[in-house]
């Protein structure tokens, strides 16, 4: 073997470490990203319950106030 042909297998795999890390990179990536898209899923149903449930508020208190101001009171 010559000094290029040494060269040349010492950078091959060099090479194959590298695509080999960028490899697992790439996979943890996706794996990052499904459970990202998982938990955003998640709180997305989260916060249209809580919207609906503060409209939910909203209406009953706007219905006692009216109820109050039927009675009389001033608010």
């Amino acid at each position: 073997m010559n000094e290029k042909t040494i060269d040349f297998d010492t950078e091959f795999r060099r090479l194959e470490e590298k695509i080999g890390a960028m490899t697992e990179c790439c996979s943890r990536l996706k794996e990052e990203n499904r459970e990202l898209r998982v938990r955003f899923e998640e709180w997305s149903k989260e916060r249209a319950t809580l919207v609906e449930k503060a409209a939910i508020a909203k209406n009953r208190v706007e219905a006692m106030i009216s109820r109050l101001k039927s009675m009389g009171h001033e608010i």
